[in-house]
């Protein structure tokens, strides 16, 4: 009987974060070990459908790096990146859409749907959602690669409306119909900002925003926008963890009130940051 009290207050413990958050849109970038470690795939599976059946919307923005290395090796191409960008040339944009927009996209959708949840994978072509421009890195030619320059969100909204999860690939287009591969983060920033989302999750391979990267007890819960740029230029963080909080900032200007950076290969981190007082990440914010 005492197990089953005990489950019972953790209930209680979410009813105020259920009832705060019900009827908010949250993006949720979704990539890292959390889409490959098949145990922790199935909870962030079952985390988003929790979310959509307590009348939260979530919108989920896919990566899919590694698939696309292994699909690419397999093919005998080249994987080259410049600043954490991956170069993308004819052949190589022609495996990432295949990956992204078909494999993946579609085995997301259907593990939300075997959940209960009604999802419909599409990507940035579909319903003139992402509008890009050839992006230049570090003063380098990296092929087909975007920057997300407008989104139309009538599709995503339909289907939010319609009781749909949207599935996002990160395929964008310019101008000229010409295909590009879009950095996940920086696309869910992007849909986040034009949604007007009040929460934009990244789930990454890292316990949270740290002062200290070798331990794990230095996480911060919580930070302020300047607190943040403030860590940048002053190099409190470095390396692969800049890019994350450039697109953390990025999300806060655009107008997302909340911004986590969250363990991906923690289950059910998602549940755990939202709907605990804990959390286990961290919090950015204006």
């Amino acid at each position: 009987m005492r197990e089953y009290i005990q489950k019972a207050k953790i209930l209680i413990e979410a009813l105020p974060y259920i009832k705060e958050f019900a009827g908010i849109t949250v993006v949720i970038k979704y990539g890292g070990s959390a889409l490959i470690n098949e145990e922790i795939k199935t909870t962030v599976i079952q985390d988003i459908a929790l979310m959509k059946f307590v009348g939260l919307k979530p919108v989920v923005v896919h990566g899919g790096g590694p698939d696309i290395n292994t699909m690419l090796k397999r093919l005998n191409i080249k994987s080259e990146f410049v600043a954490g960008m991956r170069v993308t040339d004819d052949a190589a944009l022609e495996v990432v859409e295949m990956v992204l927009a078909g494999k993946l996209n579609k085995a997301i959708t259907m593990q939300l749907s075997m959940q209960g949840v009604r999802a419909a994978g599409i990507s940035g072509k579909d319903g003139n959602m992402l509008r890009v421009s050839k992006a230049v890195v570090d003063g380098k030619d990296i092929g087909w690669v975007g920057d997300v320059r407008q989104v139309d969100t009538t599709l995503i909204r339909t289907l939010i409306d319609n009781d749909y999860v949207p599935v996002i690939s990160p395929i964008g287009f310019d101008e000229q119909g010409r295909t590009y591969n879009v950095n996940a983060d920086y696309a869910a920033v992007a849909v986040a900002g034009a949604l007007g989302a009040q929460k934009l999750v990244f789930l990454t391979d890292v316990e949270g925003v740290m002062r200290d990267l070798g331990d794990s007890g230095s996480v911060f819960s919580r930070l302020r926008l300047d607190e943040i740029k403030e860590m940048i230029a002053n190099g409190i963080v470095s390396g692969g963890m800049i890019p994350k909080l450039e697109c953390c900032v990025a999300g806060v200007e655009a107008g997302v009130r909340h911004v986590h950076i969250l363990d991906g290969r923690v289950e059910h981190s998602l549940i755990l940051e939202i709907f605990t007082q804990e959390g286990v990440g961290t919090l950015i914010e204006r």
